[in-house]
C-alpha cells in the first residue's frame, strides 16, 4: 500500500501563536514534521500540509486549555482529534529521553507517541451548546472576580472617608449610606469621595451583570435537561461549570473514577504497618471548588448533609475531615445524578447528536477535562453505596 492510503497520527503541541506538529505511523516511524502560525495563512498551510496523508487522526495536547483554540478549529473543519493530557505526553518525554526537558519539537513528538500507544484517549467531538456553556461560566468567574476587586477599592475609599465604621462584607445600600453621610470640604476628601462614587456605580453595574449571567446559566442547564439543581446545594453556578467541565459523564466508568477526577477521593498513603490516607490535590480544581460551595451550602441548611456532617464530626474527625467527606458523598449524588440525566436524554431523544443533550454521545466533547489519573492517584473504595439524594 502506498503512502497515502496509510493512517497517520499527527501529533501537535499547540500555542497562542503557532503549532508544532509531527506526523508518524502505528510504528512510531517518523514521516513529517512542521512548524505553523495559528493565524488563517498558517492554519490553512498547516491543513494542507496535513492531507498529504488522508487517513490521519490529529493529537492535541491539552484541548482544554492552550489547545482548545485549535482543537476546536480542526472539529469544525471535520478533522478526527484526540485530547492527549500534559501529564501523558511528559511521561513519554521523560522515558524516551531520560530527562524531561521540553522543546516545541520534543513535545509534538511526546504527544504523537502518546496516541499512538494509548487506545483509551478521548475522541473530542464538537459540542456548540458545551462551549457557549462554558464560555458563560468563565464570564461570570470574570464578572466576580471584577466584583471583589471593586469592592476591596470602594472599602478602601470609605475607610478613608469614615474611619472606624468599614464594614467587612459590604453591600450597595450600604455603601451609598455611607457616601451620603459624609461631605469633605477639602480638595483631597473631594476627590477620595467622588471616586469611591464612580466605585460604587462600577460596583452596582457588575452586580447587574452577574444577576444576568446566572440567570442565563440557569436557563441554558435546564434546556439541556439537567437535574442537578435538584441537589441541595448546587445551584445554577454550580450545575453549569460541573456540566461544562465533565461533558459526557459515559467517560468515568464509575463513581470512584469521577471522584478521583473531581478531587474528592482520598489518596492512599499508607507505609509499613501504618494504614492512611491523606487529601487529594489532583483532579480538576474547578470543580473540586464547586462542590466545596455546594458542601458549605448544605452544612448551613437543614439538609441530610448537615446530618452527615455532624455524625462524622461526633465520630471524632475535624471540621475539614468531615467536609472532605461530605464532599465525596455529594461528588457520588453528582455522578449518579448525571448518569441519570444522560440515561433520560439519550431513552428520550435517540436520534440527538451530542449537541442536543449532554451524555447522548460516547464521545467527548473539546470542552472536557481529561479523566485520565496518575497511577498513585487511582480512587479508593468510597462511601457507603448510598449518596445524598435531593429530598422533598
Amino acid at each position: 500500500m502506498g503512502q497515502e492510503a496509510e493512517h497517520v497520527v499527527i501529533g501537535v503541541d499547540p500555542h497562542k501563536l503557532s503549532a508544532t506538529i509531527e506526523v508518524v505511523d502505528h510504528q512510531e516511524k517518523l514521516l513529517g514534521t512542521g512548524r505553523f502560525t495559528t493565524d488563517k495563512a498558517g492554519y490553512a498551510a498547516m491543513l494542507k500540509y496535513a492531507k498529504t496523508w488522508p487517513e490521519r487522526t490529529w493529537a492535541v495536547e491539552g484541548s482544554n486549555g492552550t489547545g482548545r483554540p485549535l482543537a476546536q478549529r480542526l472539529l469544525e473543519d471535520g478533522e478526527q482529534v484526540l485530547d492527549v493530557p500534559a501529564k501523558l505526553a511528559a511521561r513519554v518525554r521523560l522515558f524516551d529521553t531520560g530527562h524531561n526537558r521540553k522543546t516545541d519539537a520534543r513535545d509534538a513528538h511526546s504527544v504523537a507517541v502518546v496516541a499512538v500507544r494509548t487506545k483509551t484517549l478521548r475522541v473530542l467531538q464538537l459540542d456548540g451548546e458545551l462551549e457557549a456553556l462554558r464560555m458563560l461560566c468563565d464570564r461570570r468567574e470574570a464578572l466576580t472576580r471584577r466584583r471583589v476587586q471593586t469592592v476591596d477599592r470602594l472599602q478602601a475609599l470609605l475607610a478613608e472617608l469614615l474611619p472606624g465604621q468599614a464594614k467587612r462584607d459590604i453591600t450597595t445600600g450600604q455603601a451609598k449610606a455611607m457616601l451620603a453621610s459624609v461631605r469633605p470640604r477639602d480638595i483631597a476628601g473631594k476627590t477620595r469621595r467622588r471616586i469611591a462614587a464612580e466605585e460604587l456605580a462600577e460596583l452596582v453595574a457588575v452586580e447587574v451583570k452577574i444577576k444576568k449571567a446566572t440567570a442565563e446559566l440557569k436557563q441554558v442547564v435546564l434546556a439541556r435537561g439537567s437535574r442537578l439543581m435538584d441537589i441541595h446545594g448546587v445551584g445554577p453556578v454550580v450545575a453549569a461549570r460541573i456540566l461544562a467541565d465533565v461533558g459526557d459523564i459515559s467517560r468515568f466508568a464509575d463513581r470512584n473514577r469521577f471522584a478521583s477526577w473531581t478531587g474528592t477521593a482520598p489518596l492512599d498513603a499508607s507505609s509499613g504497618e501504618q494504614n492512611r490516607h491523606r487529601l487529594s490535590r489532583a483532579g480538576n480544581r474547578r470543580v473540586n471548588h464547586m462542590i466545596h460551595i455546594a458542601a458549605i451550602s448544605q452544612i448551613r441548611l437543614d439538609t441530610d448533609g448537615r446530618v452527615y456532617y455532624r455524625r462524622k464530626r461526633a465520630e471524632g474527625k475535624k471540621s475539614l475531615e468531615a467536609i472532605r467527606c461530605l464532599k465525596r458523598r455529594i461528588s457520588d449524588a453528582i455522578y449518579r445524578q448525571l448518569r441519570e440525566d444522560a440515561a433520560a436524554a439519550a431513552a428520550g431523544s435517540a436520534g440527538t447528536g451530542p449537541g442536543g443533550h449532554c451524555g447522548a454521545s460516547q464521545e467527548s466533547s473539546a470542552v472536557d477535562l481529561p479523566p485520565h489519573i496518575d497511577t498513585s492517584d487511582q480512587s479508593l473504595p468510597g462511601p457507603a453505596e448510598e449518596t445524598l439524594r435531593p429530598t422533598g
